[in-house]
């Protein structure tokens, strides 16, 4: 939850700061201040963003003549009953004519995550896998402490952008990476668990941000939580597979041997022996894809629902306050169902297959989106329970469609199709925060427009092959035809049945 939307009260109560008056009679109580300093709306509450303009007069000649001209707040405001001790929202004052700033915020935060699909895709096909793993949790551990210290706005949206890229980096390249070490019958297992960890840190941070409402505060303590990860990040191996396409092969066997060592298993006489004879550097890149056919589909067809996917789970989570309830009660009950999601997946997946499951989640998840405008908006706990089971479906989606494209891409190109997917993911994530804009117009608007891309787009992956229990392809002919495993069939026997391959 780096994006800040757990620490953004979008339209806090407030009035203008209103102390000048005080020069005149530093007795005044509260009421009378406001009631001399204030213009009234329609309704009889006090004006929140206009006040009347200050002037050299004693209190009594205020009083008797009162004050007519009214102006912005030109002091600041004065935040009241506010969830938090302090937000972005208070601390930089986004509200009134800045009120859609924060909204910018969330936006240049997905701008990042955008660019970082750009920068950290094709730079881990050059450089590895675990090289584009560090190098974000670095950056995770700088930049949120540094947005936490930042002066004005300006600086905070900068940092908040770079934080953006290295989440975008390190959860592709992480899962990814996660992906090519696991074999055939457990690898949907690095997707779900990843998910699961995303999932127990939103629950997490709804209690943190409970606890210690303070924003600077919570990125402090996020940037601490992050350090955790830096001691340890440097043990993680390279992928064998990335260093088999890149032909090397002494480096490759040796962690394969360590790796094997570590579980007790033994290695089939004939892997280490026959990679070497066969295995030459790979250089297919995304021209690659462009020139067949079979892949361009996969892609043109998993972009779309990457896009949609995204686009429907940020448009809920972005709006996260409003729902009509506690903003950390469905902040935890959005964590729980993307916990739950990601337990059902792993569950599930290897049973029904990649293909049946990411159909069945998208559609669901669109239906019972649009489902929420047959009830009145003041419906604040139908809807909401609507919503959650929305992105239930959401979530378990994401998880299957994380396998789902590594599988469809051969490892030549893999990392460069998932790259392009995760672009379309961000781009999703980025025109999120606009769809919610629109809802100015009507707030039917944004639901109606990401359910129904979510409808579509679970009917086109009827068009895409079943991957379930197929090897992973390490060229673009083995990724038109993979074959399948039997139930009876180890991971052993596969490998010391498949004549000079490469798989691990």
């Amino acid at each position: 939850m780096w994006d800040g939307s757990h620490n953004m009260e979008s339209d806090p109560e407030r009035h203008c700061n209103t102390d000048w008056i005080l020069r005149a009679d530093p007795d005044l109580s509260t009421g009378e201040q406001l009631n001399l300093t204030l213009p009234r709306e329609e309704d009889g509450s006090f004006s929140r963003c206009r006040m009347f303009v200050p002037v050299d007069w004693n209190i009594s000649d205020i009083r008797e003549h009162g004050l007519n001209e009214t102006t912005g707040c030109r002091d600041g405001w004065v935040y009241t009953n506010s969830l938090y001790e302090a937000t972005i929202v208070t601390d930089f004052d986004l509200v009134c004519e800045k009120a859609n700033m924060a909204g910018v915020s969330q936006m240049v935060f997905m701008m990042g995550l955008l660019t970082g699909s750009f920068i950290f895709g094709p730079a881990a096909n050059s450089y590895g896998r675990r090289r584009t793993t560090q190098l974000p949790v670095i950056l995770l551990l700088i930049f949120p402490i540094a947005a936490g210290v930042s002066p004005n706005f300006s600086v905070y949206i900068v940092f908040q952008f770079i934080i953006g890229a290295a989440v975008g980096g390190y959860k592709m390249n992480s899962t990814l990476l996660a992906t090519e070490w696991i074999g055939i019958t457990r690898r949907s297992s690095a997707s779900c668990l990843c998910q699961m960890f995303l999932a127990v840190g939103q629950c997490a941070i709804a209690g943190l941000v409970y606890v210690v409402p303070d924003w600077r505060k919570t990125q402090y303590i996020m940037g601490g939580a992050e350090a955790c990860v830096f001691l340890y990040i440097w043990w993680i191996p390279e992928s064998a597979r990335w260093l088999l396409g890149q032909g090397r092969i002494k480096e490759a066997n040796e962690l394969i041997q360590k790796v094997a060592a570590i579980n007790k298993k033994k290695i089939p006489d004939n892997l280490l022996g026959e990679v070497p004879e066969e295995q030459t550097v790979q250089s297919e890149g995304i021209r690659s894809i462009l020139t067949s056919g079979v892949l361009m589909k996969y892609l043109l067809i998993m972009s779309f629902v990457w896009f949609s996917l995204s686009l429907g789970y940020f448009c809920l989570m972005l709006n996260v306050g409003g729902f009509g309830l506690n903003i950390f009660l469905v902040q935890f009950f959005f964590g729980f169902s993307e916990l739950l999601a990601s337990l059902v997946c792993l569950w599930v997946l290897e049973l029904s297959g990649r293909k049946k499951c990411l159909m069945a989640t998208l559609m669901t998840a669109g239906f019972l989106c649009l489902l929420t405008l047959a009830f009145p908006r003041d419906s604040a706990v139908v809807i909401t329970i609507l919503v959650i089971m929305g992105k239930f479906f959401f979530s378990w989606a994401s998880s299957v469609c994380t396998i789902y494209i590594q599988e469809l891409f051969p490892t030549s190109v893999r990392q460069s199709a998932v790259g392009l997917g995760y672009t379309a993911y961000r781009v999703g994530g980025l025109m999120s925060s606009v769809l919610n804009m629109l809802a100015v117009y009507h707030w039917s608007v944004p639901t109606t427009v990401f359910s129904s891309l979510a409808v579509v787009s679970g009917a086109l992956v009827f068009l895409l092959p079943e991957t379930s229990k197929k090897e992973l392809p390490d060229s673009t002919s083995e990724a038109k035809g993979n074959r399948t495993i039997s139930d009876g069939e180890t991971e052993g026997n596969l490998a010391e049945n498949n004549r000079k391959s490469t798989k691990l």
